[in-house]
C-alpha cells in the first residue's frame, strides 16, 4: 500500500487510526504512520466489545456488514476491509481524506 488505501477484486482495504474516546468523534484527515499515511478517525465510544470499531463503520458511513477488521482487531493502528464494487468505492474512499 502506498496510500491509505488499496483496491482488490471486489474490496477495498483502508488503513485507519482510531482515536477512542474522543470528545469530537469524525473524520480527522490523512496522518503520518511508520509504514505510510492513516485516515484518523475519532469515535466518542470506547474500545470496548467491540464498540469503537463498529463506531469506525459509522464514521466512514458504511454499513457494519460491509466492514471487517483485517488486521488489529485491539490496536488503534488498524487495516479494514470494504466489500464492495470498487468502481463505486473509489470515489467514495478518496472523499474521506
Amino acid at each position: 500500500m502506498t496510500g491509505f488505501w488499496r483496491a482488490e477484486a471486489a474490496a477495498f482495504l483502508v488503513r485507519v487510526k482510531v482515536q477512542p474516546k474522543s470528545r469530537r468523534p469524525g473524520l480527522d484527515g490523512l496522518g503520518p504512520a511508520a509504514d505510510g499515511p492513516r485516515l484518523r478517525v475519532s469515535v466518542s465510544e470506547a474500545p470496548e466489545d467491540g464498540r469503537a470499531n463498529r463506531a469506525v463503520c459509522a464514521a466512514l458511513g458504511l454499513p457494519a456488514s460491509a466492514v471487517e477488521v483485517a488486521q488489529g482487531a485491539a490496536a488503534r493502528d488498524k487495516t479494514l476491509r470494504i466489500s464492495g464494487d470498487p468502481t463505486l468505492l473509489i470515489p467514495k474512499i478518496e472523499a474521506l481524506a
